[in-house]
């Protein structure tokens, strides 16, 4: 493959398929660059320079109503509720014959958790220790994964309704519980800021790779780029006289 028609090829697939490229790097290649930039800093620097500094900050402006509340999602995102709200959401879907929707789901919510353990012990980072947390934590601290596993479960709810009228409703509920969940986090003192943005951004990387696989779309470009560029007929030789 030549570098001009190679060129030629971005051209006809952006023309033609724009909204799949779209959320390609929208929501696969952005959310993973990210993910991999932050774990480059804490591996190389442990981290962000303000990490340690918005964690005092919201230290020093803490309240009794804040700890309720941190402590409150510290306990729904933990080992027992969450996993348990997913696991009726997988029953629901099964007794109703959604089975490629629960399957997406197990996929989703599953391999973010999965990807969480596996990035904590590859960077093996201590977490912070700045003042006595409220709800101390002894696991490794990069990516969070409480902000993980709400910006994934969030995520998968709003993609699978995404066709319903309630999507703006999963959307605006999920958005809030993920970001409510990684502010508990940092308010907690038990992850760094950046622990929280890995969080996050893996979660969208993997479940934005997860849907694009479960899509149509990845279908139709298959078909679409087989069109463009078909490949040769193997040629009979004729026979001879």
């Amino acid at each position: 493959m030549t570098l001009s028609s190679l060129l030629r090829f971005a051209k006809r697939a952006w023309q033609q398929q724009r909204k799949l490229l779209l959320v390609l790097v929208l929501g696969f290649i952005a959310p993973w660059f990210v993910f991999i930039k932050v774990g480059q800093e804490v591996w190389e620097d442990q981290g962000f320079p303000g990490d340690q500094a918005i964690l005092q900050l919201l230290h020093r402006f803490g309240s009794p109503g804040q700890d309720a509340v941190a402590l409150w999602m510290a306990r729904a995102g933990g080992t027992f509720w969450t996993p348990l709200a997913e696991a009726a959401v997988i029953v629901g879907l099964v007794v109703a014959r959604q089975h490629r929707r629960a399957q997406f789901f197990i996929l989703s919510v599953g391999g973010a958790a999965l990807l969480n353990l596996f990035a904590k012990f590859l960077l093996a980072r201590i977490r912070p220790a700045l003042w006595a947390s409220l709800a101390p934590e002894t696991s490794y601290s990069f990516p969070s994964g409480h902000a993980m596993g709400a910006a994934a479960l969030a995520l998968t709810l709003g993609v699978l309704l995404w066709p319903t009228r309630g999507r703006w409703v999963a959307v605006v509920l999920g958005t809030a519980w993920a970001l409510l969940m990684g502010w508990s986090r940092m308010y907690l003192g038990v992850h760094f800021p950046s622990d929280v943005l890995a969080g996050w951004f893996g979660s969208i990387g993997w479940v934005g790779g997860v849907a694009l696989l479960f899509s149509p779309y990845i279908r139709a470009l298959r078909t679409w780029s087989r069109e463009q560029w078909p490949r040769p007929q193997p040629t009979t030789p004729a026979p001879k006289a």
